[in-house]
């Protein structure tokens, strides 16, 4: 946000930071009320919504909020990816699965910097935040016919998430 000084930014990586921790202390409480394949949908919708409201967020107090909005929604994101990778993946092929993830993930990241930079350069700062909501809402759309089926799937018995 422009007119930002260090430690205006730094409170608003705070922010982030701190819808993180909250998602990690309080993610399985949430994953096991609403069952982990409906906190995938859910976690992506709130992140959709996040960054779209990121983009023309009025002050920092706002951005700060969404942020932190976000931070939570991607580590409920992450704990409901991994404990179900950790159970459907065989033992034997997780480390190379977990490995694929992890190349796919942090691997794009140079490359949506790119092209966040390149909107940015050509449509203004914000911008690039309302393409991100955009294209996490597209993400969501291509993912529901295997979410669904999953949600109307009988819950599989196994015990719930803990926190370790």
């Amino acid at each position: 946000m422009p007119g930002l000084d260090a430690r205006g930014y730094g409170l608003l990586l705070a922010g982030a930071a701190l819808g993180s921790v909250f998602g990690g202390l309080s993610g399985a409480r949430v994953i096991n009320r609403i069952r982990a394949p409906a906190a995938l949908p859910a976690g992506l919708i709130v992140s959709a919504v996040a960054f779209v409201g990121i983009g023309p967020s009025p002050n920092a107090t706002v951005l700060g909020a969404l942020l932190a909005v976000d931070g939570f929604a991607v580590v409920l994101w992450n704990i409901v990816t991994v404990s179900l990778r950790q159970q459907f993946v065989p033992p034997q092929m997780l480390g190379r699965v977990g490995s694929v993830c992890k190349m796919l993930g942090w691997g794009l990241i140079p490359l949506g910097a790119l092209v966040g930079g390149l909107v940015a350069h050509a449509f203004g700062l914000r911008a690039p935040y309302l393409l991100a909501g955009v294209l996490r809402g597209i993400a969501l759309l291509a993912a529901m016919p295997v979410l669904l089926r999953v949600l109307r799937a009988p819950e599989v018995p196994g015990p719930p998430i803990r926190l370790a």
